[in-house]
């Protein structure tokens, strides 16, 4: 989507530039729109780092593109963040005296502001007043929290968090179709120990998990992921309202995490990546050369997740399944996905080929969604985008 993201005169607009990041992270083309003002804060060369596009204050630059109604009618969305006092009142009077200004009154997207003052400032009858008025042409207002303020100052009126004005803005775009829907999606990848030092694992990131999870949020779902093994870099996009995190470490944790999540839950997504094996013996210290080669390891089979899950299931129930293959060519990546998703009773079976250098720690996926009826759905690009065509199809089949 192309966003735009207004910058204005407040000392929030330092958290501003995370939450341009979060966006860019997310996939979207963002273009900054800072206030004078709001430069006194964030210089404009970390705007465009951050964004990857040039940005400007001024109605006069790219005159013949007509900058200052092209930005406002090519958006997707417009987000204000921080938006103070001032801009919240010159948006509402319909002043146009700045780039900001002119693309707000140009845009016909959903726009949603996140206002930041201190408290006296927000509570007077003139902003209240502001507010309603922009409420009732549509705006929408993420905010303000009650908390810690500039100067030592508490109350409402501090700005939200950057990951719940994402949150509430994408909510304003995105269908809302799994509102309501309690999911529980697994991500990562278990990990068996031989010992205190070592272990059997693999090599998945839980991106395409932590993906699934931020796109059910989305679109209004309460999601409990279930994290085994995942990278803290990657964890952190889900941490944010609509969605907890569970940490697990072990197939047999990420099992019994699972069944104790399924009993509230009305789709099950097991996206991680789970040990088929685990030594029958753990080492209390660790297996050292001096002690002798160590001629073999000895395995037992863990139990298949997936499978008791889609066995127990309740009554309008999905489950879904993911299973990462190395097959010859296409016909036999769909063969194996339809005996596995046959064998394990689920409802959806979504499979990708995966390699040394495709599937598995990699920001894109190819994957196609197989049903009882067949391939159901495909998709390829940013892990996010293979997520929401998951989503669809779970929705489909519901």
């Amino acid at each position: 989507m192309n966003i735009v993201v207004g910058v204005t005169g407040g000392i929030a607009a330092y958290k501003a530039v995370h939450l341009v990041r979060l966006l860019i992270k997310d996939g979207h083309d963002v273009t900054v729109i800072p206030t004078e003002d709001a430069l006194r804060f964030v210089g404009l060369p970390t705007w465009e780092a951050v964004s990857r596009n040039p940005v400007t204050t001024s109605v006069h630059d790219d005159v013949a593109r007509v900058r200052h109604v092209a930005l406002g009618q090519a958006a997707d969305l417009v987000i204000v963040a921080p938006a103070t006092a001032n801009t919240i009142a010159k948006m509402t009077a319909g002043l146009a005296d700045d780039l900001l200004g002119t693309t707000l009154l140009a845009t016909t997207a959903p726009v949603v502001i996140a206002p930041a003052m201190h408290t006296e400032m927000w509570r007077h009858p003139a902003t209240q007043a502001n507010i309603g008025t922009l409420r009732a042409r549509g705006v929408l207002i993420a905010g303000p929290d009650d908390g810690e303020l500039t100067g030592g100052d508490s109350g409402p009126g501090r700005m939200l968090e950057p990951e719940a004005i994402v949150a509430a803005a994408l909510a304003a775009l995105r269908p809302q179709d799994l509102a309501g829907v309690r999911v529980v999606v697994s991500t990562g990848g278990t990990r068996e120990p031989l010992d205190p030092v070592r272990f059997l694992g693999n090599r998945s990131s839980g991106r395409q998990g932590t993906a699934l999870a931020l796109a059910a949020a989305d679109r209004g779902a309460e999601v409990v992921l279930v994290a085994a093994n995942v990278a803290g870099e990657v964890l952190a996009d889900a941490m944010r309202p609509g969605i907890r995190i569970e940490h697990v470490g072990t197939a047999t944790e990420l099992g019994a995490a699972m069944r104790g999540e399924a009993e509230n839950a009305d789709v099950l997504v097991m996206a991680a990546a789970v040990a088929d094996y685990r030594p029958a013996e753990t080492a209390q210290r660790k297996l050292t050369k001096e002690a002798g080669p160590l001629e073999r390891i000895e395995l037992i089979e863990n139990e298949d997740i997936v499978a008791g899950l889609a066995a127990g299931r309740r009554a309008a129930q999905t489950v879904v399944a993911f299973a990462a293959e190395t097959p010859r060519d296409e016909q036999e990546l769909l063969d194996r996905a339809r005996r596995k998703r046959e064998r394990k009773g689920v409802d959806l079976l979504v499979v990708n080929e995966v390699g040394w250098d495709r599937g598995f720690e990699s920001a894109e996926n190819t994957v196609q969604i197989v049903a009882d009826t067949g391939v159901v759905g495909e998709a390829s690009g940013t892990k996010r985008q293979v997520a929401d065509a998951v989503w669809d199809a779970v929705i489909a089949v519901r």
